[in-house]
C-alpha cells in the first residue's frame, strides 16, 4: 500500500510540474504577387512573387517554466525565412528574428541573446502599417526592424505604462577582443497608454564602423503617439536621425547627414472582418532637396483569426536625386537590383497576398 502511494505521489508530483511549463510552437506564412513600376536602371515594370508582405514569414517555439516565488523561465527561438525560396531569411540565419533566454518576475523581464531593439519595439506600436515588412517605415528608415546580437535586455509594464533598454555588446556578429566600441549599440523605450490615448518616446545609439574605424556612429530619436475613435485609430510620429565620424543614414547623399522623418495615419475598422489603413511618410535630409514621400494604403479582410486576405497599393515621390521606391533605398543588390528606383523618379507598387497564422 505504501509503495502505491508513493507512485500516486510521484505521479502527480510529475504532472504538477509539467502543468507549470508549456512549449508553444507557432508561426506565420504570408506571400502574394506583386507589381511595381519603373523598376531598375531601363525603368521596366516587375511582375513577381513576394514573401513576407504583411508580417515577415516565420516559425518558432516559445516556452515559459515557473520557477515560484513570482519568477518564470522563458526562452523564444524564432526562424525567418522566405515562403517563395524557403530560403532563411535575416542573412541566412536559423534563428534570426529573435533567440533569447531569460527570467521574468512581478518587476519585469531579463532576457538575454538575439533580441529586437528598442526602436523596434517601439515601432510596433506606433507605425500605422502595424511594421509591414513591405510598403511602409521599414523601407525608409530600416532601423525601426532592427535586431541585435549579443544583447541583454529588460522590458517592464506597470499599469499603463512600459519601459524597455538593451546594450548589445556587438549588434551584428561575434564580439572582437581589443575593438569594444565596435558593433555596440544600445537603446531605450518608454510607452505609456491611458483609455484611447497611447505616447512614447525612443532613442537608439549605433556604431556602425569596423574594427579598424570604430568611430562611425548612427544615433536616432523617436515620438509618437495614438488616438482611437471607436472603430478609428490616428498615428503620428517623428524621429530625428544623426549620422557621425563618417557614418551614412539610408537614402542620405553624403555621410554625416542629418534626417527627420514625420508619419500620419489612419486605421478604420469598417466591419469586425475588413479594415482599411493609411498612412503618409515624409523624409527631410537636411540640407538638400532630395526628400521622398511615400504614401500607403491597405486593406485587410479577415476569414478566421488565423486567415486573412490582403491588398496593399504604395507611391513613392521622389524630388531632385533622391531614390526611395516602394521597398526602400536600393532594394536589390548586384545582379538582383531590379526594383531600384534611379534618382528623381517615382514609383507605384501593389501587393495582393494571404497571410495565415499557426
Amino acid at each position: 500500500m505504501k509503495k502505491t502511494f508513493a507512485v500516486i505521489a510521484a505521479s502527480v508530483a510529475a504532472n504538477t510540474v509539467y502543468a507549470q511549463s508549456s512549449v508553444t510552437l507557432f508561426g506565420i506564412v504570408d506571400a502574394g504577387i506583386e507589381y511595381n513600376s519603373n523598376a531598375g536602371a531601363g525603368g521596366d515594370n516587375l511582375f513577381r512573387l513576394s514573401s513576407g508582405n504583411q508580417s515577415g514569414s516565420r516559425w518558432g517555439v516559445r516556452g515559459a517554466e515557473d520557477l515560484g516565488g513570482g519568477l518564470k523561465a522563458v526562452f523564444l527561438l524564432e526562424s525567418g525565412f522566405d515562403l517563395d525560396t524557403g530560403n532563411s531569411g535575416q542573412g541566412g540565419r536559423l534563428f534570426g528574428r529573435n533567440a533569447y533566454v531569460g527570467v521574468e518576475s512581478p518587476y519585469g523581464a531579463l532576457l538575454f541573446g538575439r533580441q529586437q531593439t528598442a526602436l523596434r519595439d517601439f515601432n510596433n506600436l506606433y507605425d500605422p502599417a502595424a511594421t509591414a515588412d513591405r510598403y511602409g517605415i521599414l523601407g525608409i528608415a530600416p532601423e525601426f526592424g532592427a535586431r541585435a546580437d549579443n544583447a541583454v535586455k529588460y522590458v517592464g509594464t506597470f499599469g499603463g505604462l512600459t519601459a524597455s533598454a538593451f546594450y548589445s555588446f556587438q549588434s551584428n556578429g561575434s564580439e572582437v577582443a581589443g575593438s569594444n566600441v565596435f558593433g555596440r549599440e544600445y537603446g531605450a523605450y518608454l510607452s505609456y497608454a491611458s483609455g484611447p490615448f497611447s505616447v512614447g518616446l525612443a532613442y537608439d545609439d549605433a556604431h556602425v564602423g569596423t574594427p579598424a574605424n570604430q568611430a562611425p556612429v548612427l544615433r536616432r530619436y523617436a515620438v509618437a503617439g495614438t488616438y482611437a475613435m471607436g472603430p478609428a485609430k490616428a498615428f503620428a510620429g517623428y524621429r530625428l536621425a544623426k549620422a557621425f565620424d563618417g557614418a551614412m543614414l539610408p537614402g542620405a547623399q553624403a555621410a554625416n547627414a542629418g534626417s527627420n522623418l514625420y508619419w500620419l495615419g489612419l486605421a478604420y475598422k469598417l466591419t469586425p472582418a475588413f479594415s482599411l489603413t493609411g498612412a503618409a511618410y515624409y523624409s527631410d535630409f537636411r540640407h538638400t532637396g532630395s526628400d521622398p514621400w511615400q504614401f500607403v494604403v491597405t486593406g485587410d479582410y479577415t476569414f478566421t483569426k488565423r486567415t486573412d486576405l490582403y491588398a496593399s497599393v504604395a507611391y513613392a515621390l521622389n524630388k531632385e536625386n533622391s531614390y526611395l521606391g516602394v521597398n526602400g533605398y536600393n532594394s536589390g543588390i548586384g545582379a538582383n537590383a531590379i526594383i531600384n528606383v534611379q534618382p528623381g523618379s517615382n514609383q507605384l507598387g501593389a501587393v495582393v497576398g494571404i497571410r495565415h497564422r499557426f
